[in-house]
């Protein structure tokens, strides 16, 4: 697939966020790890501020982060859909950090993304209280519970203050697993 110089910049930047930190992100060093003028960014982006937010734009359109199209149980794909929001956080921290840091402004693109990412959490807990799976309640309150318990199980695995051997004696997933367990309607 051939990627446009804004997608290869954004990509080069992600790279260079992995290794070392939104600190590592110039448009400098992007524009030579891209392989062109150092110029060449500002034709996409403002600043360094915008093109991190062009990051964690795409990063909350991934597909697996916030897809729930796999499996048919509705519950079972809202419960992977909160899974790769885990993994996703453990396998790129700088990134999740980014994503889900402070931002002073933002730019259209990550407010779209973050409303569209968030949205189709709320249709699978819709779908999932609907098929009678999930408990009762407002969609977005049971979105922000399940959100809110993956960012934190993730966060605290991250800091090295979770984990099935240690501290809390689970990781992410088997606090997941606790969670829906306790939000299945009862009989």
């Amino acid at each position: 697939m051939v990627q446009n110089t804004r997608d290869a910049l954004i990509s080069a930047a992600a790279r260079l966020l992995d290794r070392g930190g939104p600190a590592a992100v110039t448009l400098r060093a992007v524009a030579k790890a891209v392989g062109v003028s150092h110029n060449a960014p500002y034709k996409h982006f403002h600043d360094k501020q915008d093109l991190l937010a062009a990051i964690a734009a795409r990063e909350l359109s991934r597909p697996g982060l916030s897809n729930a199209a796999a499996p048919t149980d509705p519950v079972q794909a809202l419960r992977r859909m909160a899974q790769a929001y885990v993994d996703w956080a453990q396998h790129h921290p700088e990134r999740f950090k980014l994503t889900f840091g402070p931002w002073r402004g933002g730019t259209d693109e990550l407010g779209v993304s973050a409303t569209a990412a968030r949205g189709r959490f709320v249709d699978a807990v819709v779908r999932a209280q609907a098929a009678g799976q999930l408990v009762a309640g407002d969609p977005e309150r049971v979105t922000a519970l399940i959100l809110a318990l993956a960012h934190g199980a993730a966060d605290l695995a991250l800091g090295g203050h979770l984990s099935r051997e240690g501290k809390g004696r689970a990781d992410p997933g088997d606090l997941l697993d606790d969670l829906f367990a306790l939000m299945a309607p009862r009989p």
